[in-house]
């Protein structure tokens, strides 16, 4: 790509004792890197530096930084190959924020700001200058995984695919590779108004490097309709078959707190009559709304030399993500916005982080909250004790806040017995041996339970306690003589109850996981010792890595199974309490045989009348709601 560079015009003075006069000079980047540097036009308004240069481009998904005004341009353009004259009109917005004698010249901007001859909104102005492209989606892609067809055995370990909408990643599970491995998968993509999105998909061994990389346009999906595609890979190499729906999605805004979307009547009512019951099965995928009123932090830590910071707000819901504006130079902002989203699963947890804006550096972490939604109190303005990173520990300041939450309950319910949404991936997922001992741990705690409970049991058939056998025998006689299968689930509602007032410990089964688990460790360990020193070092770094994210899988199964029953998340107990009566109901008078066999039935005929079905497991989809120990410390899911 070939640059030439002219001139500026008006430049703005950035001087706190102003001169009248600039000396400007443009820093050019390419993905946070200086790629060339202009010189320096001294005491100039309107520099003339007629200079031309060239760098490679090697992915067109690559940003261009102008660190003069803060204007992002894509690489990916149908007609790059040609030369453009452009003329852009900028503000240096930071030293305008940063001088307070200049706020008339700065209101002056945001009332006649032009953009390229054309008007935009104080919102877009907002945008601009915090170096932000529109944050707020319009639509939602869902690409569903369907199947490989043909996929050939190269001896190359599993396979899974990836993909990427900008900068939306999601990765597959992996499977063991075969002639048409299933994986029946859903992931969901926001759709923004300012980008023009591809899809990138890449098939991937685990053992090897990634077979095949295509790109889909996007843009020319048609709504509400789902777009089957059979793409061939490399030859002999099988088949990939996936569908994209687009489907329209509102709800997502960000505005001022005196402008607030749910603060108008109007728009509250109409809101509470799409959410209300009489229309539960209207659209069962849109599960509610969530607005938040960020009104303030208060002593926040300094970082800067000065003593002050620049901070500025991450809202994560979900994969979903909102972000201030910065204020630069307090230690107590006040944002005093309004932002809003649509609510796809009632347990996630709102995710809140305040940063220290940094410039061209990554931005420091001043501190996080976590609020689960179903802990929210509508209209209560509350203030939270900002938190570390890994939400262990409480730091320096606090944020002030007030939400509303506004859901069907019926769609909710139906939500937590399907598929999770999946996380968008980690840039780079790290071992950490801190982690891998806190799992062992939980792991341990968990197997020790379980041996406890079987000591117990042996201990009554010793006798070893007269009355504590005596009590256990004439219990196992009657269960055993009177015993029908409706008192299973009415046992769990009772155990239910007893918790109620006395929390027992729970228990789970997964010691043979953690068993093949390490059997596994152990035999590659003794593989790598067969490879080089490199190939070692990345065998045992990404086996580990597996072994510590498996035993964070058992401890947290094993934890759910019992924070199901000690009133952890009141909403899921109920569901609990429900599921068990139906469940005792329909034991009690249907026969267990046309039961099993209308299971049978659908099993088998569920993928006759919908071939791209996506496999689940309602009980598993459930326990995924169920907050494990360290959730609960983390966000406080008590209410």
């Amino acid at each position: 790509m070939t640059l030439h560079r002219k001139s500026g015009r008006n430049n703005i003075d950035s001087c706190l004792f102003s001169t009248g006069t600039s000396d400007p000079f443009v820093k050019f980047k390419v993905d946070g890197k200086n790629i060339y540097k202009s010189k320096v036009v001294n005491k100039n308004l309107n520099p003339a530096w007629n200079e031309s240069f060239s760098f490679p481009v090697r992915d067109l998904d690559q940003t261009l930084r102008l660190k003069v005004c803060e204007v992002f341009t894509l690489l990916r353009s149908n007609n790059v190959k040609y030369t453009e004259n452009r003329m852009f009109k900028f503000a240096n917005c930071k030293n305008m924020f940063r001088i307070n004698k200049h706020w008339p010249k700065l209101v002056h901007c945001c009332m006649c700001w032009l953009f390229q001859g054309q008007p935009i909104s104080p919102a877009q102005v907002m945008q601009l200058m915090c170096g932000q492209r529109n944050q707020v989606w319009t639509g939602i892609y869902t690409v569903i995984l369907v199947e490989g067809q043909d996929m050939p055995d190269c001896g190359q370990g599993d396979v899974y695919v990836r993909f990427r909408v900008g900068d939306q990643r999601v990765r597959s599970k992996n499977l063991c590779i075969k002639a048409n491995p299933q994986w029946r998968e859903s992931f969901d993509f926001n759709q923004f108004q300012d980008a023009q999105e591809y899809l990138a998909v890449e098939v991937c061994c685990k053992r090897g490097r990634k077979s095949e990389e295509l790109d889909i346009d996007l843009t020319r999906l048609p709504v509400n309709q789902k777009q089957l595609f059979t793409h061939a890979l490399d030859p002999n190499k099988g088949r990939l078959v996936f569908l994209v729906t687009l489907t329209p999605c509102s709800g997502a805004s960000i505005s001022d707190i005196l402008s607030a979307p749910l603060d108008n009547p109007t728009t509250f009512e109409e809101m509470q009559e799409k959410y209300g019951l009489m229309n539960s099965l209207r659209d069962l995928k849109d599960i509610g709304c969530l607005q938040i009123k960020l009104i303030k932090a208060t002593d926040l830590p300094s970082t800067d030399l000065s003593g002050k910071s620049d901070p500025f707000c991450t809202l994560e819901l979900g994969n979903s993500k909102l972000q201030t504006h910065t204020i630069s130079k307090t230690l107590n902002p006040e944002w005093r916005t309004a932002l809003t989203f649509p609510i796809k699963d009632i347990h996630d947890v709102l995710v809140l982080t305040v940063y220290h804006d940094d410039g061209d550096k990554s931005p420091d972490i001043l501190g996080k909250i976590a609020i689960p939604l179903l802990t929210v109190s509508n209209g209560q303005q509350i203030t939270r004790t900002l938190k570390n990173n890994n939400l262990s520990r409480t730091t320096k300041g606090s944020i002030t806040l007030e939400l509303n939450v506004l859901y069907n309950p019926i769609r909710a319910g139906v939500k937590t017995f399907r598929p999770k949404e999946t996380k968008f991936a980690e840039d780079n997922p790290k071992f950490n041996k801190k982690l891998l001992a806190r799992n062992i741990y939980r792991v341990r705690k968990i197997s020790m339970a379980i041996l406890y409970t079987l000591q117990y049991i042996k201990s009554c058939f010793h006798w070893e306690n007269t009355q504590r056998s005596i009590t256990a025998f004439l219990i196992f006689v009657v269960t055993v003589w009177l015993w029908e299968l409706f008192m299973l689930p009415l046992f769990l509602l009772l155990l239910i109850g007893w918790n109620y007032f006395h929390i027992t410990p729970g228990m789970a089964s997964y010691s043979q996981d953690l068993v093949s688990s390490l059997s596994f460790f152990f035999l590659s360990l003794q593989e790598s010792e067969k490879k080089g020193l490199m190939e070692k070092i990345h065998m045992v770094q990404e086996i580990v890595l597996t072994v510590q994210n498996i035993l964070d899988e058992v401890a947290c199964i094993g934890e759910r199974v019992k924070n199901t029953f000690n009133w952890a998340v009141p909403f899921l107990l109920f569901l609990t309490c429900l599921v068990l009566f139906l469940a005792t109901a329909a034991l009690y008078y249907i026969p267990l045989r046309y039961i099993v066999l209308a299971w049978g039935v659908n099993k088998f005929t569920k993928k006759l009348f919908n071939p791209y079905a996506i496999d689940n497991n309602e009980i598993l989809d459930f326990l995924k709601r169920v907050p494990s120990d360290v959730q609960k410390v983390r966000v406080q899911f008590y209410i």
